[in-house]
C-alpha cells in the first residue's frame, strides 16, 4: 500500500513520531512529507494519507489545517489517519476537535494522541520560560506513547 505521512512539526517531535511510524510500516511504500519544507503535497497517488501536527499554542500547526482545508474533498476520498503530539494531555483530544473539520474526523480511520516532547534544545528564550512556567517543566522531557502509536498502527491498518 502506498502510504503518505503528511505533517507539521515546531520542534521536531511530530517529524520524529512520523518516522517512527514509517519504521513500523514495512510493507508498505510509505513518503514522509514536512509541510514546512513542501506544503503542496501531491498526494492523490497514495492509497493512505496519515496527518500529522503538533500541538502548539493550544492549537493545531497553522500549516496542517491549512493543508486539510485546502485538500478536503480529495482527503475524503482517500483512507485517512490523523495523529497529534501534544503534552498536555487532557486537552489533546479538545484541540483535534478544534483543529480538524469534522467531516475529516469522522471520515478518519484512526485517531490518535501519540503523547509529545517538551525539546527545550529546539525552543527560543520565550518559549523555554512559558513552558517552565505554565507546564513546570525544568528541562527537556519525552512522554511519546509507543503503545499509542502501536493502536494507531493496527487501527490503520485493520480498518
Amino acid at each position: 500500500m502506498k502510504t503518505a505521512i503528511i505533517y507539521a512539526s515546531k520542534h521536531g517531535t511530530t517529524e520524529k513520531v512520523a518516522e517512527i511510524i514509517k519504521s513500523k510500516l514495512p510493507n508498505d511504500e510509505v513518503e514522509l512529507f514536512n509541510l514546512a519544507e513542501k506544503p503542496n503535497v501531491e498526494f492523490r497517488k497514495f492509497d493512505r494519507i496519515l496527518i500529522g501536527s503538533s500541538v502548539y499554542a493550544g492549537a493545531i500547526q497553522p500549516k496542517a489545517r491549512k493543508f486539510v482545508e485546502q485538500n478536503m474533498i480529495d482527503l475524503l476520498q482517500k483512507k485517512v489517519a490523523i495523529f497529534v503530539c501534544c503534552m498536555f494531555f487532557e486537552k489533546a483530544y479538545e484541540q483535534i476537535e478544534k483543529g480538524f473539520p469534522e467531516a475529516l474526523r469522522e471520515h478518519a480511520r484512526s485517531i490518535k494522541h501519540v503523547g509529545g516532547e517538551f525539546r527545550f534544545d529546539e525552543m527560543n528564550a520565550i518559549e523555554r520560560f512559558l513552558v517552565k512556567r505554565i507546564a513546570g517543566a525544568k528541562e527537556s522531557v519525552t512522554k511519546i506513547d509507543e503503545k499509542c502509536i502501536e493502536e494507531f498502527i493496527s487501527e490503520i491498518n485493520n480498518n
